[in-house]
């Protein structure tokens, strides 16, 4: 049904040779965590290609540090006798290796992904925009090459994990977990006057701002949703999210039978990662383990949708098409940026993405995207919208 069918019941043997490794976007959070990943393991794995935005001078270092045959570079500006350029990088995300992590941040991950994809290459997805922003055509092209994804993000990893050996039919529920935030108890006018310094408080992972704020809001959240619809092939109904503080339990399945297998680990990125890059194997990694005596205890709520309402927007934009959750994504990077400005307040975000949607609809734009191009200028409009209507607030 989908490219992340569950592990093979009988899994091959490994194989002696390293596995080569390219890495979109090496020089950011995902990237070196898999470069700390790959350096704990030089017997077992090798780096083809690393690619990032800017900053030429640090991405040279990564690819020397890493042995890397090939550094992309996709700013022209920032080129340092490196290979420079868009076009650059997907020739990158095309060469074949045995995985291709991809995790350039935005929709500039869009295009490379899909040459990885089109190569044949197994792809660690960590690039939400790829299947918030054209599931169908991500996971279509898959399909059609026999690729595999394997999920990156801890959430959607788990649910992998504990999927394996199942079929799809099998399930009942997919639930997916988040920490809450900085604001679970915050009451909605408390809100209402927060800050960037405080939504940048986030109880438990150490992000850059887009995504904590959006951990703040929730919008990560209805992200995820709409990632495992694409991922797994489940309806929208059969994706439950539960805020769980803890955050040791990652995500969980449950079957029709009344079983729900859970995944667990200590929160530490380089986990999925080590999963990914040594699927369907598993590989030893440092780090922190669980001692559950220590935690003592796990606790679960309902997320509150009317103090976090961009949880619901996701939801009924899923329900809407890929065209709405396309816009969605834009519209919530426009708005994001704006209060991280302090341009507008914190419950202003969702409604703005809201807002963003019905005059997407009211203009026409409600048609899914054909191909990455369609894609990404849906994603302009959506951005051109938000930005009028942010234009409107700040002027009147």
């Amino acid at each position: 049904m989908v490219s992340v069918a569950a592990s093979p019941a009988v899994q091959p043997e490994p194989s002696t040779a390293p596995r080569r490794v390219t890495i979109l976007g090496a020089t950011g959070s995902i990237g070196t965590s898999t470069l700390s990943v790959i350096a704990d393991r030089p017997e077992a794995f090798a780096v083809e290609a690393v690619t990032a935005f800017g900053n030429a001078e640090r991405l040279a270092r990564v690819a020397k540090e890493a042995r890397a045959r090939v550094a992309v570079i996709a700013d022209r500006s920032a080129y340092d006798a490196l290979a420079a350029g868009a076009a650059a990088v997907e020739e990158a995300a095309s060469r074949p290796v045995d995985v291709v992590v991809a995790g350039i941040v935005g929709s500039a991950g869009l295009a490379p992904t899909m040459a990885a994809i089109r190569a044949g290459s197994k792809v660690a997805l960590a690039n939400k925009e790829c299947l918030v922003c054209a599931g169908d055509l991500f996971m279509g092209e898959a399909r059609k090459g026999g690729v595999k994804i394997l999920p990156l993000d801890s959430e959607h990893n788990a649910v992998f994990q504990a999927l394996s050996g199942h079929s799809i039919d099998e399930v009942d529920r997919i639930i997916l977990t988040g920490s809450g935030g900085p604001f679970r108890d915050w009451t909605k006018e408390a809100m209402a006057a927060a800050n960037p310094d405080q939504a940048l408080k986030h109880p438990t992972w150490s992000m850059g701002p887009k995504i904590s704020i959006d951990s703040a809001t929730l919008m990560n959240k209805g992200l995820e949703v709409i990632e495992a619809h694409h991922l797994f092939g489940v309806p929208e109904e059969q994706l439950d999210v539960v805020v769980h503080p803890q955050s040791i339990i990652h995500g969980m399945v449950a079957y029709k039978d009344g079983s729900v297998i859970a995944q667990m680990s200590a929160p530490d990125m380089r986990m999925p990662i080590a999963h990914c890059l040594s699927w369907p194997q598993r590989s030893p990694i440092g780090g922190p383990r669980l001692d559950l005596t220590r935690i003592g205890r796990f606790t679960f709520e309902r997320p509150d949708l009317d103090r976090f309402p961009a949880l619901r927007i996701a939801r009924a934009a899923l329900g809407a098409g890929s065209w709405a959750t396309n816009i969605l994504n834009a519209a919530n990077e426009v708005a994001v940026a704006a209060y991280l400005a302090g341009n507008i307040g914190f419950l202003e975000i969702a409604r703005l993405v809201e807002e963003t949607i019905e005059r997407a609809a009211a203009q026409g734009l409600s048609h899914a995207p054909g191909s990455i191009k369609d894609a990404l200028a849906l994603d302009r409009e959506g951005r051109r919208i938000a930005t009028s209507l942010l234009t409107r607030r700040e002027t009147a």
